[in-house]
């Protein structure tokens, strides 16, 4: 898995106290660190990367072989004449990771082992615009217990859940505090969701859809390690993730990269958040599929909602075949996109910007009008070398960054891991 140098610290929250039990959990986090940044290690390897000495390190590693959080793969030989290391690796397929995207459309699901290993992966068409929160909320609690369950199946038992919502989330409480797309004020999703998994007892988190999309761009992405990076999510609303120094950027209340409410026309179109002329009306999917295939617009009476790959791909197709409304349309869009990218560049200095959703999905023809917009309009001209780059994950990045979070808060403080008896398994 791509190395992730300081991200984790920004994502998970204060330091512990010190003491012996806490430098235990440092030491195990330092060299589950390494054995996550790195195919297979030596025990020497480890013990030269971390500083610590070969003897805290065998004893680490015994520990984690009998939890089965690492095993064994094999025997490097070092030099001519040199003694064999037993090369070991990141296991922990006991431990699982689930991460849920709730969109106005869709629901994502993606679960992962600890060493990354994908044990479910689906996005299920649902229109949680119309639905109402508690129909919603009920909706992506079934999609989390079929999900425990394949996971189970796998022999891996969810060790946390994280959930993925584009608006404003108050992290600490698990408060989606307004989704404006959605239609939520003050819902508190990981309390409600936590209710419905029952007797699952799987700690949840809620954060925002950019950030951990984000997060998922910056350590597996097509700018992976990149350290100043914003991701643009391209769904029917727009947000941002930005990393910054190789950090998350959250902001005084942890609210940053609402990139798609800036104000861009003031004689444009509403906003779901009530405000005129926002940059999502101009680049979102709704405002795209609005002016290339009116007939099929979002919020029309008696029109169902299709899977939003779909509606990507009929527009791709008629792009293709030289379709004059839908070529003028993703033209506009794409000049939309350059020039509130060329805002978010002059606010952040980005060396990339990561576009998702279904900006990646139409990158081929929205890209050329939005690197051109966006190098005409950055101050810092060709100085600044930032470019547009099309995100690889499609609409599953945020459900991916989500499970990631969760592998990153394992890392961090492995001790409960440590603590639950795995069930037996051969390797």
């Amino acid at each position: 898995m791509t190395k992730e140098p300081r991200l984790t610290r920004a994502l998970g929250g204060a330091a512990p106290p010190a003491g012996p039990a806490a430098l235990r959990r440092a030491n195990l986090s330092q060299v589950l660190r390494k054995l996550r940044d790195h195919p297979s290690l030596s025990r020497a390897d480890i013990a030269e990367a971390t500083g610590l000495h070969r003897a805290t390190v065998s004893s680490l590693m015994a520990e984690l072989l009998e939890r089965r959080l690492a095993r064994e793969v094999g025997v490097e030989h070092v030099g001519a004449i040199g003694r064999p290391r037993r090369a070991v690796t990141l296991y922990g397929a006991h431990v699982g990771a689930l991460g849920l995207e709730i969109n106005v459309d869709y629901i994502a699901v993606h679960g992962i082992d600890l060493s990354g290993r994908v044990l479910v992966e689906r996005r299920e068409v649902f229109d949680a615009m119309g639905s109402g929160p508690d129909r919603a909320v009920r909706r992506l609690g079934l999609a989390a217990k079929g999900a425990v369950e394949v996971m189970r199946r796998a022999g891996a038992v969810p060790a946390g859940i994280a959930v993925a919502v584009p608006g404003l989330v108050d992290v600490a409480r698990g408060v989606v505090t307004l989704a404006p797309n959605l239609y939520w004020h003050d819902l508190p999703l990981a309390e409600q969701l936590s209710a419905m998994l029952g007797p699952l007892r799987v700690p949840v988190r809620v954060d925002n859809d950019a950030n951990l999309a984000a997060l998922a761009e910056y350590t597996s992405g097509v700018a992976a390690g990149t350290p100043h990076l914003v991701y643009l999510t391209g769904e029917v609303g727009v947000g941002g993730g930005i990393i910054c120094g190789g950090e998350l950027l959250r902001g005084a209340d942890g609210f940053s990269g609402e990139v798609g409410h800036l104000s861009v026309d003031p004689n444009g179109d509403q906003c779901g958040c009530g405000r005129i002329g926002c940059w999502e009306t101009k680049v979102g999917l709704a405002a795209l599929v609005r002016a290339a295939m009116p007939e099929q617009a979002y919020g029309l009476p008696g029109m169902p909602v299709p899977d939003p790959d779909e509606r990507v791909a009929d527009i791709a197709r008629g792009l293709s075949a030289g379709d004059r409304r839908m070529t003028e349309a993703v033209a506009q869009v794409g000049q939309w996109l350059g020039l509130g990218g060329s805002i978010v560049a002059n606010l952040f200095n980005p060396r990339v910007i990561v576009i998702g959703g279904y900006f990646a999905s139409l990158a081929q023809w929205l890209l050329p009008h939005a690197q051109e917009q966006l190098q005409r309009l950055v101050l810092a001209g060709p100085t600044a070398r930032c470019r547009f780059v099309a995100s690889t994950h499609g609409f599953g990045a945020a459900s991916r960054g989500a499970a990631s979070m969760v592998i990153n808060q394992i890392i961090d403080d492995p001790i409960t891991i440590l603590e639950q008896r795995p069930h037996p398994a051969p390797y």
